[in-house]
């Protein structure tokens, strides 16, 4: 059901645009904003979970903070993660019970990651007339870890519209949206006290 839902909105998304022009060249990944807040849907047919989220990203520190609600058939829990120093702090909001976990991946970018393979540039929408279409960039690549992934990004500026990542047994689409360049409150980053009292044993 969950690779039904997926196919339907590419099928949405190709149906909806007008004019889909791919032009294939040889180029440089370009650069994405190192600090940016957001919002992201997520579809992961390999735990069958759907999640919205808003994101606040920081590639420098390297540092994220997402605030979730993730569904997995009828039932929808949520969660407050800050991903930061290679540790992963997820308060569940229900309950405010912690979890503190190391990563077990190097840290992955939502931008375009500079040894990225340049696929080419598409138009979605009407294109020549100003404010019915929006040009992205297309490209690919693989992880450190040899995880290999997919993504869009808009042109000339490089904001994230989508990246997929593939799994052994799936695959996970996020969809950006609502992105604004730079940080509100760099606070954010410090976890919730649950979090920190678990740390120090109290």
């Amino acid at each position: 059901m969950l690779l039904g839902r997926l196919s339907g909105m590419f099928s949405v998304l190709i149906t909806s645009a007008s004019l889909y022009r791919v032009d294939v060249q040889l180029s440089k990944p370009c650069e994405s904003p190192k600090q940016w807040e957001g919002n992201v849907y997520t579809v992961d047919t390999k735990t069958n979970i759907m999640r919205r989220a808003r994101v606040v990203y920081d590639e420098n520190a390297p540092r994220v903070r997402i605030t979730e609600d993730i569904s997995i058939g009828n039932q929808v829990d949520f969660y407050d993660v800050v991903y930061l120093h290679n540790v992963e702090y997820r308060l569940n909001l229900k309950t405010r019970q912690c979890n503190v976990t190391a990563l077990t991946h190097p840290f992955r970018q939502f931008g375009v990651p500079q040894d990225a393979n340049f696929i080419g540039k598409a138009t979605i929408g009407i294109a020549g007339i100003p404010g019915e279409n929006v040009v992205i960039e297309n490209y690919s690549g693989q992880f450190r870890d040899g995880t290999k992934y997919f993504g869009d990004v808009t042109y000339p500026n490089c904001i994230p519209v989508s990246r997929g990542v593939y799994y052994k047994s799936g695959l996970s689409l996020d969809r950006f949206y609502d992105i604004n360049v730079g940080i509100a409150d760099p606070m954010v980053f410090i976890p919730h006290k649950e979090c920190a009292e678990k740390l120090s044993g109290t």
